[in-house]
């Protein structure tokens, strides 16, 4: 099974998957949790690139990054991990491409769809989690503790945008992707929502 957790900064994506992580592990689950950029060595040094606040990219440069870590991540992390028989778990995946450089960015849709298709190779998750919340909420506890990355100083109106396009993409696909807001609400809560979700596609 090829789970996605998806959502705007601040949603709770890491904390979650490392939970439900945990949970299918006590399941009886062999499980790969991974992350995009950032699952492969390769997507680390790229990773570093799209996040440093002192990075100056171009729109074009910055998707042809993301589709390049893909590429990389999904033949030597998601794939083979899937065919030998294990569960993986990603922290973003295709609809973060599609949300942050259509809807954050305002790049051609049929470029970035283009890119999203050769760089996953045709691959789709089983199930996507979108962790929604207001932009405002989101930036306050992404920035809690740490510095703003690259993304996370973008003006409000483009967490908006980005927003409102992983909505668009998810009342398209609610077969694949569930929808759970997380303005205000308690972290396990949430993760039993979550697990609610998980039981019903097993």
């Amino acid at each position: 099974m090829f789970i996605t957790f998806e959502g705007p900064e601040g949603c709770g994506k890491s904390t979650h998957a490392k939970r439900l992580k945990a949970f299918l592990e006590g399941k009886g689950y062999q499980v790969v949790l991974t992350r995009e950029p950032g699952g492969t060595q390769v997507g680390k040094n790229i990773r570093d690139l799209l996040l440093d606040p002192q990075s100056v990219l171009d729109e074009n440069t910055e998707v042809y990054l993301f589709a390049a870590d893909r590429s990389e991540h999904v033949s030597k992390i998601i794939l083979p991990a899937l065919e030998s028989g294990k569960a993986v778990i990603s922290d973003r995946f295709i609809d973060s491409t599609l949300a942050y450089q259509i809807g954050g960015r305002g790049l051609p849709e049929d470029l970035v769809r283009y890119l999203v298709m050769v760089s996953s190779k045709g691959l789709m998750p089983d199930l996507t989690i979108l962790l929604d919340v207001a932009p405002e909420i989101g930036l306050r506890r992404a920035t809690k503790d740490t510095i703003a990355d690259r993304f996370e100083k973008e003006k409000m109106e483009f967490h908006q945008r980005v927003r409102e396009k992983y909505l668009e993409i998810a009342k398209a696909d609610p077969e694949r992707i569930k929808v759970i807001n997380t303005d205000n609400r308690e972290i396990d809560d949430i993760q039993e929502e979550i697990r609610c979700r998980i039981n019903e596609k097993l």
